[in-house]
């Protein structure tokens, strides 16, 4: 059977992360065309094309597998799978459930330190936005909802929302530049700040939700608008969320 044609410039081994370069290889290939859903690729000809070996091509492949962008058919190959709009809602889903609890707890715990680190966060996102450093900006912001998941001292609820985050990310998923600034995403972290050393745990949750909100039906809608879908991206969302 013909391979499908890949053309790929070498990766190069001396990359910092073979599997993140992978990835994002990937991705902007299956954005650009040039890998199509429903084709069956092969790890061995990704391999081949990109100039590496096939360890991290693997690994590259299991995560997005794990994203929802791929899917693996045993001893033939994979393929890549379109995102569709409710893949967007239900990580949205699972985020609201465990972050919501988690700012209501953090106002709770409350300590100074804790207030200090997520405004100093704040300053960072903000910084990112003078170069438009969405890369940077997106480290600070995952660290400001870490801070606030770990005063509970429950580390898989950290992890499993920086899985949640990856898969979003891995999807190609931001409404950075597109419905809203980095100045305006940054802006939304202040009144979660602001409910939790009020010690208002009430508060913080409803800041939290609206947050997680705004940007998850947001993606939703870009999901829906992209893939020419006859479909309302509110009521997709409000379909899948609305019990969070």
């Amino acid at each position: 059977m013909a391979r499908p044609d890949l053309s790929f410039e070498p990766l190069g081994e001396q990359e910092s992360s073979l599997t993140d370069k992978v990835m994002n290889r990937v991705r902007a290939a299956v954005v650009s065309g040039v890998m199509q859903p429903g084709e069956l690729y092969s790890v061995y000809q990704l391999a081949e094309t990109l100039g590496v070996s096939r360890s991290p091509v693997r690994d590259a492949m299991l995560r997005l597998e794990e994203a929802g962008l791929v899917r693996f058919e045993r001893n033939r190959g994979f393929r890549v799978i379109q995102p569709r709009p409710e893949d967007i809602a239900e990580i949205f889903a699972l985020r609201l459930a465990l972050e919501v609890p988690s700012a209501k707890r953090a106002a709770l715990l409350r300590s100074d330190e804790l207030l200090v680190d997520l405004r100093h966060e704040i300053a960072l996102m903000v910084d990112a936005t003078v170069t438009d450093d969405e890369a940077r900006f997106s480290q600070h912001d995952q660290r400001f909802h870490e801070l606030i998941i770990e005063v509970s001292g429950n580390q898989r609820i950290r992890d499993v929302v920086n899985r949640l985050r990856t898969s979003t990310r891995i999807l190609g998923a931001s409404t950075a530049g597109v419905d809203r600034t980095l100045v305006d995403i940054a802006e939304e972290h202040n009144p979660i700040v602001e409910a939790i050393g009020r010690g208002d745990g009430g508060a913080a949750a409803a800041a939290m939700h609206a947050h997680l909100c705004r940007t998850g039906r947001l993606l939703v809608q870009q999901n829906v608008k992209k893939l020419g879908l006859d479909l309302d991206g509110d009521e997709v969302w409000e379909r899948i969320t609305s019990y969070y």
